[in-house]
C-alpha cells in the first residue's frame, strides 16, 4: 500500500493538489470532499468522492468541478501506446471478493473509455449488433493494481497474467492477460457526477471498507507485453496522499 500511496503522492504533488476540505464546505454530503483546482482539467477535478450501500446494492459516486465525461482520449488507430481515461475508486478490499486471487494486489473499480480497443466481449454498450466496437464509450471494470518499475518510478499497473498461469478469475474476465474485471454496470453520468450501482453478495465486507478517489490516464505498452497496461498520469487524488480515508456510509 505504501508504494501506491507514493506513486499518486508524487504526481499529486507536482499537480498542486489544495487537499481534503470538509464536505459541507464543498457542498456534499459524507466521503471525501476535495477543494476544487484550476491546475487539472475540470472534467477530472475531483471535489467529492464517496461509496454508500443500499440494501444488496453498492454505490460509486464521484463529482468533479467541470463536466464529467466530457473528455476522452484521442483515437490513435493501434492498440500499442494507446490511452485510456479513467475515474477510479482504490478500496482496501482484498481482490477476492470480486474473484481474484486473495491479496493479489489493491482491488479498485473504474469507469473508463479507450477508443482504440473493446474490453467488454459480453455487451454492447453502443446497441449497434457488435460486441467489440464500443470501448470509446464510457464503462465499468473492476482491477487490480501493484507498483512495477518498468512502467516507471513509482508508478503502477493493472497486475500482468503470467504467461502458462492460470489464476483465479471473475467469471467476466474479458480474456485480457491482466487482472481485469467487465462485469457491464453502466455509469450514469450527470453534468458534474458519475454514478455507478453494482449488486453485491458480501455487502458487509464492502461496508467495512475504506476507500478513495482518483482520476487519471493509464496507457497500453507500445509492446503490448508485461506490462501491459501502466498508469502514466494521475490528474487528481482526493485525499491529496491516497491515505484511503474514506468509509462505506460515512
Amino acid at each position: 500500500m505504501q508504494s501506491l500511496k507514493s506513486s499518486f503522492l508524487l504526481i499529486s504533488l507536482l499537480a498542486g493538489l489544495n487537499g481534503v476540505v470538509s464536505a459541507h464546505d464543498a457542498g456534499h454530503h459524507g466521503g471525501i470532499a476535495s477543494k476544487a483546482n484550476k491546475a487539472v482539467k475540470a472534467p477530472f477535478d475531483i471535489v467529492h468522492t464517496r461509496i454508500s450501500t443500499e440494501g444488496n446494492t453498492v454505490v460509486f459516486h464521484m463529482a468533479v468541478s467541470g463536466k464529467v465525461g466530457a473528455s476522452r482520449p484521442t483515437k490513435s488507430g493501434k492498440l500499442a501506446g494507446s490511452s485510456v481515461f479513467s475515474y477510479v475508486w482504490p478500496t482496501n478490499l482484498d481482490p477476492s471478493v470480486v474473484g481474484f486471487e486473495p491479496k493479489a494486489g489493491i482491488l479498485a473499480f473504474a469507469v473508463t473509455s479507450h477508443p482504440d480497443f473493446d474490453d467488454t466481449p459480453l455487451f454492447d454498450e453502443n446497441g449497434d449488433g457488435k460486441l467489440d466496437n464500443d470501448g470509446d464509450l464510457w464503462h465499468s471494470h473492476w482491477v487490480v493494481l501493484q507498483p512495477d518499475a518498468a512502467c516507471g518510478t513509482d508508478a503502477l499497473k493493472v497486475v500482468d497474467i503470467p504467461e502458462g498461469t492460470k489464476p483465479r478469475l471473475p467469471k467476466t474476465w474479458p480474456g485480457l492477460p491482466i487482472l481485469i474485471d467487465s462485469p457491464g454496470w453502466s455509469p450514469t453520468f450527470k453534468n458534474k457526477t458519475v454514478e455507478v450501482r453494482v449488486p453485491f453478495d458480501d455487502i458487509g465486507t464492502v461496508e467495512a471498507g475504506s476507500f478513495d478517489g482518483v482520476t487519471a490516464a493509464l496507457r497500453v505498452n507500445a509492446s503490448v507485453h508485461n506490462p501491459l497496461l501502466c498508469v502514466t498520469n494521475a490528474f487528481k487524488v482526493a485525499s491529496g496522499d491516497l491515505s484511503l480515508p474514506g468509509k462505506v456510509n460515512k
